[in-house]
């Protein structure tokens, strides 16, 4: 009886072979065949399941995505195990740290993740859409905790925790590229985090009973949805 191949997972391994090649060759330089030699397939496979380059691209991006998105529940998870209720501070403080290129797989999120933006601001027919929603999803994340640490009195009544969380996740993007670019140290970049966390969380009074808890489940929940933390609302699988 033939093996059953599982479609999803060899679109996986093949995403994840350009993903490889292209954080050392650059995503302009790497093509399908090089896709191919990487994953260990024909290239006729890799056109079988991509069509064009631009729709492996984005399959990988969102694949890169989801990935960021693990690691941030991941570290969200430790904290719950060593805190109880979850502080919204120390939630935003996890989802800021993955933006920051201080090991290997951030780096090659932070450099994949601004070659395809840098590459879809000339052409066309790379879809920028589903990542700037994955992006959003991110930032309604971070508001929600900001929403809960001002209703437990722990940020100040007057901020407003929409454009809070839109400049803060612009701050931990243009860190993680000055880290990129020499300008900074990953200890630098964490060092401005804290620092505006501080002003956004001056002193700390008693929370309401579990509303810090709930937020950060609802918090979770939302980023398993959308497979970040970035970058369509929907998982790489139920993306394609």
């Amino acid at each position: 009886m033939p093996k059953r191949v599982d479609h999803e997972e060899r679109r996986r391994q093949i995403a994840d072979a350009l993903l490889r090649t292209a954080a050392t060759r650059g995503l302009h330089a790497t093509g399908m065949r090089e896709v191919a030699a990487e994953a260990g397939v024909s290239l006729r496979l890799v056109q079988y399941y991509f069509g064009t380059k631009e729709e492996l691209m984005l399959f990988a991006m969102q694949q890169l995505a989801a990935q960021f998105g693990a690691r941030a529940m991941a570290q969200i998870n430790e904290i719950k195990q060593a805190q109880d209720p979850v502080s919204p501070r120390n939630v935003i403080a996890a989802i800021l740290a993955q933006g920051l290129p201080a090991d290997d797989e951030r780096r090659t999120f932070t450099i994949l993740n601004a070659a395809y933006f840098a590459l879809s601001l000339t052409e066309p027919a790379l879809a920028i859409g589903p990542l700037v929603k994955n992006s959003n999803a991110v930032i309604d994340v971070v508001a929600s905790q900001l929403r809960a640490a001002q209703a437990a009195g722990d940020m100040p009544a007057d901020l407003n925790p929409d454009l809070e969380a839109l400049g803060l996740l612009a701050m931990s993007t243009g860190l993680g590229t000055s880290i990129l670019g020499g300008q900074s140290s990953p200890g630098h970049a964490q060092a401005v985090i804290d620092y505006h966390l501080d002003r956004l969380f001056p002193a700390r009074r008693p929370a309401l009973p579990g509303r810090a808890d709930t937020c950060a489940h609802a918090s979770l929940r939302l980023l398993r949805k959308t497979g970040r933390v970035t970058s369509t609302g929907r998982t790489p699988e139920t993306s394609s």
